[in-house]
């Protein structure tokens, strides 16, 4: 090894030890005969001085360094002077004073700070993610993933689980999302597919006997991109045998919230998870991932205007149509222009306006475009169901449930980042159960599953799948972590017929069926075990752990919003020869133009 200590670890009781280090120039402070280093390892920083009359190297050496330089230093372990000792620093009551300097390699002048954060477009960082990687910040979030991950591990091993590997090449089948296809050289015309997740394959193993499975598993989705999305992303892959829906939920809850205890930047803010069914969670904060740090939650108004003089409610309301609202406290000030504002955001999710009722913090008097239409008695009904107080505005919507739901889930999420209650500093998880098996409405005369096809449906709903499939609730579960969900599972159909009624109605023909999941219909009538599982996003989860915006900061080498990977210029194109060899020739001559006009245009 080129050093005897790292960095971060010296303390008072190395002192008068002679130590070897080797990292990098965090900062230097040039004193005229005396050059100070913060120096840095992946471990953390040290003070290093270098002092012309105790240095053996010559100074001259020493005078060349600059930031980010790779060097070696051996010297004593001092402790600092009283009063000069650095409280924020692990290593701040010692200082190394050097006595031979060696520079392993020199560095050139890098294209961002790396020893603080100075606000870069994030496509900087992206294209020098290997410098941006060296950021305390950075190298916190990654040590964090790999302990949380580490944890999970131990946890399940300790529990009987097995860690077992499934194919990266497999049969594309449909699973929501499209497919990354691999095109076979030795199979002409054939294409493997990049799991989307270890569905079938968990599935697989059950059937097989191994009934405790965990992966760290890689998953690949093409789809567009957002702050919670990537091309390729990483869940903790689970299936268990012979349990029913609350073991999983146990066992879970049991993982997080030791997770969280161990390894966490941010605390839980409570240490029991709240179950929620879907249809509470719709109803109360307009969404199936539902942030309950704060309250705000969604109330029908329904019955206190329907008999109003405003006849958009009362005809909605006759027509079967809710009227729901939000109290948001201590935004009764705002002015027309706000709620203008306001309206133009509801209008994304499907609202045709804005209706509102705000209590003047002048005159306490009830005001708002609407408040004409509502008698003295109405007002007063509707503002003790809020539980609104001077100050406060309310906020309604009334069309179909589903648009009434979005509308106001979005608002309150909405006005909650304006008032602050995100700003929590903790972490408020939530399990979201009884979800219906089918999605509103039908696709091409077909239904659709809520969740996916394996999906098994509550046992006492069964029957109706033959007279009413729209009612059927499902096995399906997903835990909330702050609005965002973290983790989605379920009991899984393990019976033939169930499985073959399920396909018939989401539209699958035997033969269609036969050629997708002919392998998994064939191994249910070999003896499966009931089962179940779920997936964690550990991606999701770790950023919240680690208070981070987005993703992208707790993965190593993330693409960008545009699934692009800046730093290696990737996806690219690749040579015709390469084309050829995979039977796709046409193609690959197309993107060869394509390449050579895009380069004679630049």
């Amino acid at each position: 090894m080129l050093k005897t200590h790292n960095c971060g670890e010296l303390r008072l009781n190395h002192e008068n030890e002679i130590v070897t280090m080797a990292g990098w120039v965090n900062r230097r402070r040039d004193m005229g005969g005396v050059i100070f280093l913060d120096m840095r390892d992946t471990t953390g920083l040290v003070q290093v001085v270098i002092d012309s009359g105790k240095l053996n190297t010559d100074f001259a050496t020493a005078e060349k360094l600059r930031s980010e330089y790779v060097i070696q230093i051996r010297g004593r372990v001092v402790a600092r002077i009283e009063g000069q000792d650095n409280p924020n620093l692990a290593t701040g009551q010692i200082e190394v004073i050097a006595t031979e300097l060696n520079i392993l390699n020199p560095a050139k002048t890098p294209p961002i700070q790396i020893d603080k954060e100075a606000g870069e477009d994030e496509s900087i960082r992206l294209k020098y993610r290997y410098l941006d990687l060296r950021r305390q910040r950075m190298q916190t979030n990654i040590r964090l993933r790999h302990k949380a991950i580490q944890y999970c591990r131990n946890f399940l091993d300790a529990r009987g689980f097995l860690e077992i590997e499934t194919p990266i090449l497999f049969k594309s089948t449909p699973e929501g999302a499209r497919d990354y296809l691999v095109p076979s050289r030795v199979h002409p015309g054939k294409f493997f597919a990049l799991p989307q997740s270890p569905q079938q394959l968990k599935q697989l193993l059950m059937v097989a006997g191994f009934e405790r499975y965990f992966q760290v598993a890689r998953c690949f989705r093409d789809e567009d991109q957002r702050a919670d999305r990537q091309p390729e992303f990483t869940q903790l892959d689970m299936e268990i045998s012979f349990v029913e829906r609350d073991d999983i939920l146990d066992l879970i809850e049991e993982m997080m919230r030791g997770m969280v205890n161990e390894v966490s930047l941010l605390p839980l803010a409570y240490q029991d998870f709240p179950r929620i069914s879907y249809q509470d969670a719709m109803e109360n904060y307009g969404s199936d991932r539902p942030d309950i740090r704060y309250d705000m939650k969604l109330i029908d108004l329904s019955d206190l205007v329907a008999e109003s003089a405003f006849k958009v409610f009362a005809n909605n309301v006759k027509e079967g149509k809710p009227v729901k609202a939000i109290c948001a406290k201590g935004c009764g000030h705002y002015s027309r222009k706000d709620m203008a504002d306001l309206e133009k955001y509801v209008k994304k999710f499907g609202a045709k306006g804005l209706a509102y009722l705000a209590i003047d913090p002048k005159t306490e008097q009830v005001k708002g475009p609407i408040a004409k239409f509502f008698t003295t008695e109405q007002l007063a009904a509707i503002m003790d169901r809020m539980g609104a107080e001077v100050g406060d505005l309310i906020m309604l919507s009334s069309d179909v449930k589903s648009v009434v739901y979005e509308v106001l889930g979005e608002l309150r999420q909405e006005m909650a980042r304006r008032l602050g209650l995100t700003d929590t500093g903790n972490l408020a998880f939530c399990w979201v159960i009884d979800f219906p098996l089918f999605e509103e409405g039908l696709e091409d005369g077909h239904y659709a599953p809520s969740h996916h096809m394996f999906t098994s449906p509550k046992r006492e709903h069964i029957p109706l799948l033959d007279t009413d499939p729209h009612a059927v609730l499902s096995e399906q579960y997903d835990l909330v972590c702050n609005g965002f969900e973290v983790a989605g599972g379920s009991i899984r159909i393990h019976e033939r017929p169930l499985q073959r009624k399920i396909m018939e109605l989401i539209g699958f023909s035997m033969e269609e069926a036969k050629e997708q999941f002919g392998h998994m219909l064939e191994a249910f009538e070999y003896g499966a075990p009931p089962h179940g599982g779920i997936a964690p996003g550990l991606d999701r989860i770790i950023a919240l752990m680690a208070g981070a915006p987005n993703i992208r900061e707790v993965m190593a080498f993330p693409k960008n919003q545009s699934a692009t990977d800046l730093m290696a210029d990737a996806p690219s194109f690749v040579v015709e020869k390469q084309m050829d060899e995979l039977h796709i020739q046409p193609a690959g001559r197309g993107l060869i133009a394509i390449q050579e006009a895009e380069e004679a245009a630049e």
